[in-house]
């Protein structure tokens, strides 16, 4: 029963490293990044930062510092140094973290800072005027050249909002998407798309949008007999 249990145990692992890699082969997909994929060896705080991951992919594989890290569920942080053969990664909610990001289908923009909490990003927007609601998706905005963020990735969800509109401060509490605590597959973003992915790797929960039923005709508007009705069969063809 033991060697069954730790073999069901293997099995499970080995599945979520699956799905894992699958989900982030489909943001790579999708979002036309170019990526090197990479795995979390080791956590820990290094220099000033206290939210950083060490990964197994370095300078032999291509990686550079600023670059952009992401995984299945969005962004991550960014590659701070680089060795031969593994790099250290500031993830996004260390404090020292600022993010230029977009709430998805408004286009309103702002900063979105670290707080030092692995479930707890803040967002200010730029414009007190602008609209930002409970359950609205933040993607990045984008960096010239993309580093160290590349354009269009899921940054997180708006939680909460605290201000009104037109205060100088308004602030948005967002969870992020991607799960900091249980970070594993991760991929190194080595070249940007070659045009914003916009909003292609978010759903908007406000997002509405379906195809709406065809209405029934109106008596005026009946169709023509010609057109709708099948041909009546003719006689011999019955008879057969």
């Amino acid at each position: 029963n033991e060697n069954l249990q730790l073999q069901l145990r293997i099995a499970e692992n080995e599945q979520a490293r699956v799905d894992e890699m699958n989900a982030l082969l489909n943001v790579s997909a999708v979002g036309r990044y170019a990526i090197v994929p990479a795995e979390v060896i080791a956590v820990g705080p290094a220099q000033d930062f206290s939210w950083t991951v060490t990964i197994d992919a370095g300078r032999d594989d291509g990686v550079e510092p600023e670059m952009t890290v992401i995984n299945g569920q969005g962004l991550v942080g960014r590659v701070l140094k680089v060795f031969a053969t593994t790099s250290t990664v500031v993830l996004v909610v260390d404090a020292s973290s600022a993010v230029g990001g977009r709430v998805a289908t408004t286009e309103e923009i702002g900063i979105v800072s670290g707080t030092g909490r692995q479930d707890s990003l803040e967002f200010q927007l730029l414009d007190p005027l602008a609209e930002v609601r409970t359950g609205d998706a933040l993607v990045t905005f984008g960096s010239r050249g993309g580093r160290p963020y590349a354009p269009g990735l899921p940054i997180g969800e708006v939680t909460d909002v605290s201000g009104t509109a037109g205060q100088l401060t308004r602030v948005a509490t967002v969870r992020p998407f991607a799960n900091m605590s249980t970070l594993s597959i991760v991929g190194v973003v080595v070249e940007p798309p070659r045009t914003d992915p916009r909003d292609a790797l978010v759903a908007d929960p406000r997002d509405v949008r379906q195809v709406a039923p065809t209405p029934a005709p109106t008596p005026d508007q009946a169709p023509s007999a010609e057109v709708e009705q099948p041909a009546t069969p003719a006689p011999e063809a019955v008879l057969e």
